[in-house]
């Protein structure tokens, strides 16, 4: 099957997912599972933790306030949205866009792997606590876990079945939003992403 074909599959296994702890939470709302966007062939995914509010609404993954700074942060450093591919874990959104739970984690964990599986990127950028815990404990570097603090724009080179990736943890977007101060950090992450391309 075609790349195309096989991320279509996952968006509709998300979308009938009803044992998910947040299927409920969809249909009560009436929003929509934010699933991924981009190039099915990007070197370059992003991988969130949950949608928010405005993702839900549009089924669109970082396009409120958050990805608009995602935006900037990509134009910045000479990067196209649409060359990269992104995604979160959590495919619906968690109410009051609350950190999303362990049991949360665990009922989509494995879309995200196959959609890595699928676009096969050679950058995995991990935006967030809750991302970075993730990824690096499925590449089996959990021994490299600390606060997101202490690992934002360091490099973790590591081996897949498809070949070589780097993984580069950076600040979700959102920390920009809540605290302005916080950019000029999150845009020198960006730059270690530039730097590796």
């Amino acid at each position: 099957m075609k790349k195309t074909e096989l991320l279509r599959e996952i968006k509709k296994e998300v979308v009938e997912l009803k044992s998910s702890p947040l299927y409920q939470e969809r249909i009560k709302n009436n929003v929509f599972p934010v699933i991924g966007e981009g190039n099915h062939d990007a070197d370059i995914m992003f991988v969130g933790e949950a949608p928010g509010a405005k993702e839900a609404a549009t089924g669109r993954p970082f396009c409120g306030n958050a990805g608009k700074i995602l935006d900037n942060c990509l134009q910045e450093n000479g990067l196209k949205r649409e060359e990269t591919y992104i995604t979160n874990i959590v495919k619906d959104r968690p109410p009051r866009n609350r950190d999303p739970l362990p049991e949360e984690i665990e009922a989509y964990r494995l879309f995200l792997d196959r959609q890595i599986e699928i676009i096969q990127p050679k950058i995995i950028v991990s935006l967030g606590r809750f991302s970075t815990e993730y990824i690096l404990t499925k590449f089996k570097l959990e021994k490299e876990l600390k606060p997101i603090t202490a690992l934002h724009g360091k490099i973790f080179n590591t081996e897949t079945n498809y070949g070589k990736v780097k993984i580069i943890p950076i600040f979700h977007p959102a920390v920009a939003v809540h605290d302005p101060r916080k950019k000029d950090t999150l845009r020198e992450g960006f730059k270690v992403l530039k730097n590796n391309l």
